[in-house]
């Protein structure tokens, strides 16, 4: 499917590291041939979350649009919808824990739980430290049922000099996870 007709759902989860949803938004947008839709779904805690650890109120925008995560009237609550990615940036144990059981009782585990069901593709962003037994199992869970667990563990090889530069090492891998090229650094691959 050509990216520009791809639709994504991006939910920011009340976990640490609102930065990653927030570069990940703004790399949509300066992609080459970027995603048609974006619709975004915050947890309960997650815009305080945002604005405590960015200093800025979260702002849809083009093409990204917002969404309720206390209602299900979404498109990409059915199946039915041409929605074909979810990302879960930063993802809470908690909300890893409600998918992993099936638990659909907002948008954002809905949402994930459409995916795993259509077969469709669902990364999920933990932004954690230590894992627990439960959070290992959680994710097991989601694994075995189709989900893509990409931890928010930056990589060093490119030399990053700022948090920035360190962020988007993992904003890149999420891009790449989600059928987009990122045009960034790459291991033994930028000589």
């Amino acid at each position: 499917m050509e990216s520009q007709n791809r639709k994504i759902v991006l939910a920011v989860t009340g976990a640490s590291g609102s930065i990653y949803a927030l570069k990940l938004l703004d790399k949509f947008q300066q992609l080459k041939n970027p995603p048609g839709e974006v619709a975004v779904i915050f947890s309960d805690t997650a815009k305080e979350i945002w604005e405590a650890e960015t200093g800025q109120k979260y702002y849809s925008k083009s093409p990204a649009k917002e969404f309720n995560n206390k209602t299900l009237y979404a498109p990409f609550a059915s199946g039915s919808s041409l929605y074909n990615t979810m990302i879960i940036c930063p993802a809470s144990m908690g909300t890893i824990g409600r998918i992993a059981n099936g638990t659909s009782d907002d948008l954002i585990a809905r949402t994930a739980d459409v995916m795993l069901k259509e077969r469709r593709r669902l990364i999920i962003v933990p932004r954690e430290t230590p894992y627990s037994l439960i959070h290992i199992n959680n994710m097991k869970t989601l694994t075995l049922a189709g989900a893509i667990i990409c931890p928010a563990a930056p990589s060093f090889y490119s030399n990053p000099k700022t948090i920035d530069d360190l962020v988007m090492t993992v904003v890149n891998r999420i891009i790449d996870l989600a059928g987009f090229d990122s045009n960034c650094f790459r291991w033994m691959e930028n000589d």
